[in-house]
């Protein structure tokens, strides 16, 4: 058994696609649209494993702070292969006004990683 996917609704579905894309590398498919519920939604494939992320936007989604610790989702977490590749994204990231929340560092379990907001506030965690 495995994980297929999981999903995040979002306010602005085209920038939380291109973000995916700008710095995870990820491959969208072509929007799909449901008229009748107005439901869009993107999945995005990484170029690592077989997990994938759904991108999902329907008008009467009521409005939260992602960035706020909460029932449900807390973060997504991208393993990117180094703590050089940690380290890089981050500072990547922080150029391009993406706020950075905590690292990079050395958890007391032992990962390295920093955690970032990105589009919309959600919370993103990079591992090596």
């Amino acid at each position: 058994m495995r994980i297929d996917h999981a999903a995040l609704f979002c306010r602005d579905l085209e920038q939380m696609r291109q973000f995916f894309i700008d710095y995870f590398d990820a491959r969208s498919n072509e929007q799909y649209h449901n008229p009748r519920t107005g439901l869009r939604t993107y999945i995005l494939s990484f170029t690592e494993g077989s997990t994938r992320l759904e991108l999902m936007q329907r008008p009467d989604v009521q409005d939260a702070d992602p960035s706020q610790p909460a029932i449900g989702y807390v973060h997504l977490s991208f393993a990117v292969g180094s703590r050089k590749g940690v380290d890089l994204l981050t500072r990547r990231l922080a150029a391009d006004g993406y706020t950075v929340t905590s690292g990079p560092r050395t958890t007391g379990d032992g990962y390295y990683e920093s955690c970032i907001l990105g589009p919309e506030g959600i919370q993103i965690e990079l591992t090596e």
